[in-house]
């Protein structure tokens, strides 16, 4: 099967999706928020071992809530949770959420990345900056967005370069688009040992990141475990993201969307899922285009959603830019 990006190879392909970015720089971090025009269907899927969420519990196929207004993600490690009190604030000034009577209450997933220790001044004061960041993320939500050292992946890093905010979407014959956004803040490396060609290489989509491919010859720490920090007990990484699709799906099929977009994990990153990370996806169906994924339809459909996550997360170490007080190079700088 043929596949091609949408127009802007971002997750906003997906009808009734917005994004929103908001960041500090001198604490090197930020927020990135999905706004979904109508409530959309989402559930969520966590395989990393030092996961930080809220309001994941609610989506889970057997609970009662069916439908979200947002997903947020944030740096700051569990400060970095307070965004999303921020993205609710903004969203019920605009009347938007579960209404309850006289009452309107935004409902808004979270999970956060940590990103400690990447040389950005950290004393912020009694209260940490996170839930303005995910105000001011809702009030810049838009189709296009950057990616690379934006939003939540503004102080992302991978185990030898410079993390980043990732996305990228996937039109295929039925017409349903499938859109992925990430911001990479991995264990492992993204890139092939320590040359500048990327995992996700057999995915890539007209040279979207660098169209390198694979080295040849594999070099010989193509399967050297690089690790971020030495110490044993570093809980300090996490890749967080969204697998998106305006097919018309169930709870419990946004969950195996959410599934198969792991695999773009496990085929862009190395090594993944491991104790010291938080990974997770959420997975979101706004059902705009009104197509059911039919069985003729089903295995493509999932492997677009794996293909779909890998390009996102190379891409979102491919944008990266450098700042002042980095500790990592940049991928465009090896």
């Amino acid at each position: 099967m043929m596949l091609k990006a949408g127009p802007l190879n971002l997750i906003t392909d997906v009808a009734g999706l917005r994004v929103g970015n908001a960041a500090d720089d001198k604490i090197k971090s930020g927020v990135t928020v999905v706004l979904c025009d109508t409530p959309a269907t989402a559930a969520v899927q966590v395989l990393g071992g030092a996961p930080g969420t809220r309001e994941t519990d609610l989506l889970e196929a057997h609970n009662t809530v069916e439908t979200i207004n947002a997903i947020t993600l944030s740096g700051g490690s569990a400060f970095g949770l307070d965004a999303a009190s921020g993205v609710q604030a903004a969203l019920r000034e605009m009347g938007i959420g579960f209404a309850m009577r006289d009452q309107v209450i935004p409902i808004v997933p979270a999970a956060i990345l940590f990103d400690m220790l990447n040389g950005g001044d950290k004393d912020w004061g009694r209260y940490p900056p996170y839930r303005e960041l995910g105000y001011d993320a809702v009030q810049a939500a838009a189709r296009e967005f950057a990616l690379g050292t934006a939003g939540a992946g503004t102080g992302a890093l991978t185990a030898s370069l410079k993390g980043g905010l990732g996305s990228a979407s996937t039109v295929m014959p039925n017409g349903v688009t499938v859109g992925a956004l990430v911001a990479v803040n991995a264990t492992g490396s993204v890139t092939v040992g320590r040359s500048r060609h990327f995992w996700a290489a057999p995915f890539e989509l007209g040279g979207e990141f660098g169209g390198l491919g694979y080295p040849s010859p594999m070099p010989a720490d193509a399967a050297r475990v690089a690790k971020k920090y030495e110490e044993a007990n570093a809980v300090a990484n996490t890749t967080i993201a969204v697998i998106a699709t305006d097919a018309v799906l169930t709870k419990a099929a946004a969950k195996r969307l959410a599934i198969a977009a792991h695999d773009g994990f496990t085929r862009s990153i190395w090594p993944v899922h491991t104790p010291f990370d938080g990974d997770l996806v959420f997975g979101l169906a706004t059902g705009a285009s009104g197509v059911s994924v039919g069985p003729e339809d089903v295995v493509d459909f999932y492997a677009a959603a794996a293909s779909t996550m890998a390009r996102a997360i190379a891409r979102g170490v491919h944008a990266a830019t450098p700042a002042p007080g980095d500790t990592m190079t940049v991928w465009a700088d090896r």
